[in-house]
């Protein structure tokens, strides 16, 4: 059985593909030209809302720059994508963006895994972060697992009983695994 050809399309005409009426309300990414709806579900949206709470708090407290949940895209080494949560210091980026993709990449991007994602969709994201040279939390709600990819350093994994922190980053933040998988 032959493969279905992919349709490989622009970043304008993906502009245009964006503003049809039926695609208003959904989300998608733009990954080498394909298309890719990003869907979720309950437990993965819990867990990337309890993250993107915490990375919002301490931004916010300590004004160090935006924190946009799963509805901010950003433009990542060419590839249009929306992570899940993102941090961009205002150092980098002064005044919020009001494109519909920030053409800034974050400097901190958190992909929760959801069950229908692909994990050759998953590999290009983190290929073009570590293009771009952010930090990547790569979170797997099921397994209660973070994979940790800080720019031009190895990846760690971490699990319960372990903490994240932001690094250089978000210098100061921890985050307790045990408050983001509960039981």
């Amino acid at each position: 059985m032959l493969a279905e050809p992919k349709t490989i399309i622009t970043p304008e005409a993906f502009a245009e593909f964006l503003e049809r009426e039926e695609n208003v309300d959904r989300r998608f990414e733009l990954l080498d030209g394909e298309i890719i709806e990003v869907t979720s579900n309950w437990t993965s949206s819990e867990v990337a809302a309890l993250i993107l709470g915490a990375l919002s708090e301490y931004a916010r407290r300590n004004k160090l720059g935006w924190v946009t949940g799963a509805d901010g895209g950003y433009i990542v080494s060419g590839q249009r994508i929306v992570p899940d949560a993102a941090f961009i210091s205002a150092a980098r980026q002064p005044e919020r963006s009001h494109d519909t993709y920030n053409p800034l990449a974050p400097d901190l991007a958190v992909e929760v895994v959801s069950p229908s994602d692909k994990q050759k969709v998953i590999r290009r994201k983190l290929a073009a972060y570590a293009d771009a040279g952010a930090l990547v939390w790569l979170v797997y709600p099921l397994a209660a697992r973070i994979e940790v990819y800080p720019p031009d350093d190895m990846m760690t994994i971490k699990g319960m009983g372990d903490s994240l922190d932001g690094g250089t980053v978000l210098a100061g933040f921890t985050l307790e695994l045990a408050e983001i998988f509960r039981a």
